[in-house]
Parts: structure tokens; sequence; C-alpha cells
């Protein structure tokens, strides 16, 4: 690497004050503390607490936190192909598929994101944000493996433009910005991130007598419409192509068709401990999602009142993108609760939403999108409350 830092220090003068690309100099500064820790250090005045940690790596132990989802992903895009098409294939050639559909995506999400991230830092004068590493990732983990590619480059467009530049760059945004990217691609071109658009299948390539692309969700949802007991509908899909392909085991592990990075529950749960155990992550805020989730699941199954509210409780935790949002959405610790009861509080009604989502709207039976951008909106307001009554209660032990 001595190679790469001396030609970095040769061309530095160049972007510093007075150089011929001054102007340009944060585009440089971004490439430079990607590859190498910044030389700088703390002046020796007052307290201080020194940390190796600044924010390019911390955004890389999310990546790192994501790759389990990711490489899942790609296997998971060659097998649901090959089962589509009723044909056996080797890991390899499953693994194969799966890159040649998601690598060009993550290309185009990075590649877009970061030019417009390139253009503010140039004309604001200040360093690129360091924030789209880990969006510009979770944005093809949220997309369907056949999404056009243009779509894409918009979203992101979109998502960083009005989801976080609007508001000052990173760590100033309100909501989510991968989930901007998501919900802008869901309500623009609802035809390509709706329905059963969640496997892989070359154009003229055919599908098996009877097969169905649809996520659990949607078939879930579609119960209510037929009569057929969800359950039943999810365990003994299909005839002979994919018998229990929608088992509690599948969908847990992963095997049923979705988003690229999103259908394995497992994947989901080995991210989140590497978030909890490097202090990234709330394990408050994931765990009160599941709880949230499974307790609201709990009373629609006291309630009953049609298939998809008598789903077992269980099923909503591993159904759609529920697992993946607990961990990498919902612990977004710009746009999540700040206090550590607003998080209890946060996580809480983020799983309840997805769950009321879920059941009360069949014609969007997935909820964990929504559920988390309408509490990142009111994350403030629940941690102005936290702190309100932390207030009253100090004051009320001190006037006693």
């Amino acid at each position: 690497m001595k190679f790469l830092r001396d030609a970095l220090d040769k061309a530095k003068h160049n972007f510093e004050k007075g150089g011929k690309w001054e102007k340009y100099y944060y585009v440089f500064e971004a490439f430079d503390t990607f590859a190498f820790v910044p030389n700088t250090t703390t002046p020796p005045k007052g307290a201080q607490i020194r940390d190796a940690v600044d924010m390019k790596r911390l955004m890389m132990t999310v990546i790192i936190a994501m790759v389990p989802c990711l490489i899942f992903g790609i296997f998971n895009i060659g097998y649901q192909h090959f089962l589509a098409i009723g044909q056996e294939g080797s890991i390899g050639e499953m693994f194969w598929i799966g890159l040649v559909q998601v690598v060009p995506i993550i290309i185009v999400s990075y590649a877009a994101g970061l030019g417009v991230e390139f253009i503010f830092a140039t004309f604001r004068r200040h360093p690129v944000n360091e924030g789209f590493l880990v969006t510009g990732m979770l944005i093809p983990l949220v997309m369907p493996p056949d999404v056009p590619l243009w779509q894409v480059a918009i979203a992101t467009v979109f998502a960083v433009i009005i989801g976080k530049e609007a508001f000052g760059g990173t760590g100033m945004n309100v909501v989510n910005v991968a989930l901007t990217a998501r919900a802008f691609l869901y309500f623009a071109y609802p035809v390509d991130i709706a329905g059963e658009v969640w496997t892989y299948l070359p154009e003229g390539v055919k599908t098996v007598e009877g097969y169905s692309g649809a996520t659990p969700l949607a078939i879930a949802a579609n119960s209510i419409t037929t009569g057929e007991n969800a359950v039943n509908a999810l365990t003994h899909f299909g005839t002979g192509w994919a018998d229990h392909l929608y088992s509690f085991e599948n969908m847990f592990l992963g095997l049923i068709p979705g988003s690229v990075g999103e259908t394995s529950t497992l994947m989901c749960l080995i991210g989140a401990f590497i978030l909890i155990f490097t202090g990234v992550g709330s394990w408050k805020i994931i765990v009160s999602v599941f709880a949230g989730a499974f307790g609201m699941g709990l009373f629609l199954n006291a309630v009953g009142g049609n298939p998809f509210v008598e789903l077992p409780a269980h099923y909503h935790l591993v159904m759609g993108g529920l697992a993946f949002g607990a961990v990498f959405m919902a612990t977004d610790p710009v746009t999540a609760s700040q206090t550590e009861t607003g998080k209890w509080i946060y996580g809480a009604l983020i799983g309840v939403m997805t769950v009321l989502i879920r059941v009360f709207n069949p014609a969007y039976p997935e909820g964990i999108m929504l559920a988390i951008l309408l509490m990142n909106v009111f994350a403030p307001l629940i941690d102005y409350f936290v702190v309100n009554a932390n207030k009253k209660r100090r004051l009320k032990r001190a006037t006693v």
C-alpha cells in the first residue's frame, strides 16, 4: 500500500488551498481517508478519550455485518432461479447467477449515490459524508434481483438528495435514506417492485407449471380473499414443484422469494450479533421490534377474523423484511430514538405497526418499510416525552 500512500501524498498539493484543483479537495480527502487512517491528532489540551475508531471504520463494521445477508442473497437468487425452471444447478452455478444479478445493482447504487455526495461536497465545500458507505449497500439488499438498473440509479439519487442532502447531509436526515429509495420505487414504479418479481428469469425462459414468484406475505395475504387457511397456503403451496417452500424452516433460513438480502432471518441474526458485539447497533431496538411484532401477532390471533389475522405470531418474525429492518434499518443511530427508554418504545411501535400494516392492508402485505419510516418521524417526539418525564421525576424527588 506504500505506493498508493506515496501517490496520494504527491498529488495532495494540487487539491490544497491555492492548488489548481482546490475546489475538489473534499473529493480527494474522501478517497484519502477511506484508504488510510487520517494523520491528524487531537491537541493535547484538557481531558481526552482517544479511540482508533472513526466514522468510516464504524460504517465498515455495519457493512461487515451485512455480508452474511449479501452472500446468502446471492446464493438464493440462483437457488430460486433453478427451482422456478424445474432444473438442478450446482452451488457454483447458483452463486454465479446471483453475482451477475447483484453486482451491477451494487455498482449502480454506489456510483449514483457517491456521485451526488461528491457534487454536494464540491459545491458546499464540506467533507464527503461517510454515511453512504452503509446506504450504498443497504439499497441493493432491499431490491428485487430483477430490478431495472436505471430505476436503482433514480431511486438512489432521489433518496440522497431529498432524504439526506436536503436536511444538511449525514447526521441530519430525518428518515432512513435506503428506505426512502425503496419507498420511492414502490410508489413510482410499483410494477417492478411488487407482485411476482422476486425470482430471476431470463427473457423467454418459462417456469414450471404452477410456479409463483410471490413472497410468503403475498401468499398469506391472498388467503384472505380465497378463504384458504393461511398456514396451509404457505406450508402446502404448489403442486409438487415446491412443496413446503414456504414452511417456517425455509422462511427462517431464507430459501424463499424476496428481496436480495432480506429473506434469511438467520443471516440477519448473525449480523445482529456482530452489531451488538461491537457496540454499533442497539440491542434494545432489535429486541423490542421483534417483541412488538410477536405481541401484536398474539393479540390478533386471539381476536381472529380472517386467515391472515390468525396466522401464527411467530410466522411474522420470519416473513418479509422484518428481521432485516429490525437489525439494519431501525437501528440507524441518526433516525432512531436516542434515549434508552425511547429505544424500547420506538422499537416496539415499529413491530406493532409492521403487523398492523400487513394484516389490514392486503394490497401491501409487507409493513416494515412504512413502519420504520413512520417511526423515524416520531422518534424525536418519543425522546421529547421521555426526557420531560425524566425531568418531572427528578424535580419531584428534589422537592420532597
